[in-house]
């Protein structure tokens, strides 16, 4: 009977301490991130390189497409206007590939994030203390829907366009079609998908608007896309936060995506010939949230 009460006894003790180590392990604070989600907007301001507002160059026209999908490659955090591009905080770098020749963003191996969604999330531990200004993002890849006319019909269209300064692309698909490329593709390569049609082509080398308000003082490489924008009241990280950092990068595609007109009805046309020019996002406003 003293063996079966002793038993009790230390079946009990297991149990208790299991259940203390379990509250203990509960207990245990999550370490605080910093969490980048991505926004577009059609009704954002429309900004040139210069990241000053522009308007649709005579003979072209434009429309807001409706972006389901992103992809960045590079993303840094710079304290102040004059801090040289490289040079500040650097929180993401995408993979990058020789398979195609050139060194090049590897579409394959790309993060992708849509409307209101995280796109990364960093522990602020491995972050620098400090105030910044402002941020840097390298996009690569956007998708969305477009409308386009087509023998006197109005249809929906599925538009992914290559904006990064180099993709090495081994296939993708739109909407079930596949794109086979199996190479290097440069800034302004596009793919379209409309009811089981599909295309490829090429934008001018060069079209691609890339806002930097900052092109005076930290200008970036031509040929790239690098787009800057500016915290409202700086973003603050002082290694001592307990909850996470929300950095919501709102992009606007207010008319992002232009078009040479050759029937002026603001429609575009490709089968009368009209040429895709441009399809860089219009702004960047990085916004800070907890």
């Amino acid at each position: 009977m003293k063996y079966v009460k002793l038993c009790i006894l230390l079946i009990c003790g297991l149990i208790l301490s299991c259940s203390e180590d379990n509250d203990d392990n509960a207990q245990l604070p999550s370490e605080p991130n910093l969490v980048i989600k991505l926004k577009f907007d059609p009704n954002q301001d429309r900004l040139g390189n210069l990241g000053q507002p522009v308007t649709i160059p005579l003979g072209n026209a434009a429309q807001s497409p409706s972006i389901n999908r992103m992809s960045a490659n590079y993303i840094e955090l710079a304290p102040t206007a004059i801090t040289p591009l490289e040079t500040g905080e650097i929180i993401f770098v995408g993979d990058e590939t020789t398979a195609g020749g050139a060194q090049a963003i590897n579409f394959q191996n790309a993060i992708f994030a849509g409307n209101n969604e995280t796109f990364i999330t960093i522990p602020l531990s491995e972050i620098t203390t400090g105030t910044y200004e402002w941020v840097r993002v390298s996009l690569a890849y956007q998708e969305g829907n477009i409308d386009v006319l087509v023998n006197g019909q109005d249809i929906t269209g599925t538009l992914g366009s290559f904006v990064g300064y180099n993709s090495y692309i081994s296939s993708f698909d739109l909407n079930g079609n596949d794109f086979d490329i199996n190479d290097n593709r440069p800034q302004g390569f596009w793919a379209f998908e409309a009811l089981g049609f599909s295309t490829q082509g090429q934008a001018p080398e060069g079209s691609t608007t890339v806002p930097n308000p900052l092109f005076d003082s930290s200008p970036i490489p031509p040929g790239s896309c690098v787009v800057t924008g500016e915290f409202e009241n700086g973003l603050h990280i002082t290694g001592n936060e307990t909850q996470d950092i929300t950095v919501t990068l709102s992009f606007s595609i207010n008319n992002s995506f232009e078009w040479t007109e050759v029937n002026s009805d603001g429609k575009y046309e490709p089968g009368v010939g009209e040429q895709v020019v441009d399809m860089g996002l219009r702004g960047l406003i990085p916004m800070v949230s907890n």
